[in-house]
């Protein structure tokens, strides 16, 4: 049996269908995974097959089209920076429909819907695997909503379907363009697969734990909230030297780290506010650069490591304090780590995930990146410190390492081709 996995996105984005693709594994078929050729080597280090897809995501993330996509600080700004993205997309549709040739089952995200309909052209089982919550439920609003009024249940329904039509806004033109050009006309049933995703032989399987965003009971059937999806093991991955010298040598330090959204042209500016902000706070700190590339003239003190990157599963539980963007990845991260969160949020969902962590009591009152200041992210580092929402991340990070939500996805998405009438 072969199975075909389509992501894309940063590492953070693309890491945990990598987990999922490895808990599949385990259970004996074949894994392709089709993803940015840049991430080929980590793929193919993992054991697992990769399809890689021409794209060079790392001058996208550095051009003016990430910039509004990092500045998308309401559902408006979301979904143009979602629209601006489309001509990347239109581009790769036709890598990612070869890849799902010969699959007996294909494994989307929710950007990547050119995924249900080769499913559908070869008539074979799709899953809709999502990072974050996207089923309609009357019981929450959608996450680029989370932060706005809470208006009742209709809208909050209401707001789940205009999330998805995002989603499909950004693919359709590509999906359709690829099918004229390849078949001559649209694919069969052309629309929105995301309401579609809700049977047995088309299940929608969800990487968040039920501890954070509940699974309600007005969920449509055979939709999944299996927990985070992680990744433990990187083959040759090894600490620095330095790193674990400078983690031996005093206290439990905070980590500082924005990841594949870390903007370089304020690198500097962002470096010089964070060493005001630690040594307000009198803590230690790793300073993970990212890409938004090393700081220039700044003279770090002993008490500051400059780490480029390092893989979170292991750093994150040696921290005292995890400071991030609120990526779906990096926030699961620090809840299993057991360790309190800051979240500066940059845009999209992340103020979602900013607000249901403090929310939970596991993290600070978010500070959105434009808003951030060295005092009031000292003030932050002080708040999580104290010893109730130190024990409360501590409570919260062991229900979430108990959670296996990357073999529980597998189990149903193997499901899904067991259901599948023979061919």
């Amino acid at each position: 049996m072969l199975i075909t996995i389509l992501t894309m996105g940063s590492r953070g984005d693309v890491q945990p269908y990598l987990a999922l693709g490895l808990a599949l594994q385990k259970t004996g078929v074949q894994v392709r995974v089709a993803t940015l050729e840049m991430f080929a080597d980590f793929v193919r280090g993992l054991g697992l097959e990769c399809y890689p897809i021409p794209g060079d995501l790392a001058s996208v993330m550095n051009s003016a089209v990430a910039d509004n996509a990092r500045q998308a600080d309401n559902p408006l700004k979301f979904a143009r920076s979602f629209n601006e993205l489309k001509r990347l997309g239109m581009a790769l549709q036709k890598h990612f429909f070869a890849a799902c040739q010969e699959a007996d089952l294909v494994v989307y995200h929710p950007g990547m819907t050119i995924g249900y309909f080769a499913a559908q052209e070869r008539g074979i089982p799709s899953v809709l695997a999502a990072p974050f919550p996207m089923a309609a439920t009357r019981a929450y609003p959608s996450l680029i909503f989370s932060t706005g009024p809470r208006l009742g249940k209709t809208y909050n329904l209401l707001t789940h379907q205009v999330f998805q039509q995002i989603f499909w806004m950004v693919s359709r033109g590509g999906v359709a363009d690829f099918w004229k050009r390849e078949f001559g006309r649209l694919p069969a049933n052309f629309g929105s697969p995301f309401p579609r995703q809700t049977r047995a032989t088309h299940p929608t399987v969800v990487s968040c734990s039920p501890h954070i965003f509940p699974q309600t009971a007005d969920f449509p059937p055979h939709v999944h909230q299996t927990g985070f999806w992680f990744l433990d093991d990187e083959p040759n991955w090894q600490p620095p030297t330095a790193l674990t010298d400078f983690l031996e040598r005093g206290p439990a330090p905070v980590y500082i780290g924005f990841g594949s959204i870390g903007d370089p042209k304020q690198a500097t500016q962002t470096a010089q506010l964070i060493l005001e902000a630690l040594a307000r706070s009198g803590e230690r700190g790793v300073l993970a650069t990212g890409w938004s590339g090393t700081p220039e003239g700044i003279s770090l003190p002993e008490s500051i490591y400059l780490l480029e990157s390092a893989p979170h599963a292991w750093l994150f539980p040696r921290m005292a304090v995890v400071v991030h963007h609120g990526g779906a990845g990096t926030t699961a991260a620090g809840l299993r780590a057991g360790v309190p969160s800051i979240v500066i949020p940059h845009g999209n969902d992340q103020f979602a995930w900013a607000q249901r962590v403090y929310e939970l009591g596991v993290a600070a009152r978010p500070i959105s990146r434009k808003k951030l200041t060295a005092e009031n992210l000292a003030e932050a580092i002080r708040f999580v410190l104290k010893s109730e929402v130190r024990e409360a991340a501590k409570v919260l990070g062991a229900k979430i390492r108990e959670e296996n939500g990357a073999e529980t996805a597998a189990k149903i998405i193997l499901a899904a081709v067991a259901d599948q009438p023979a061919r």
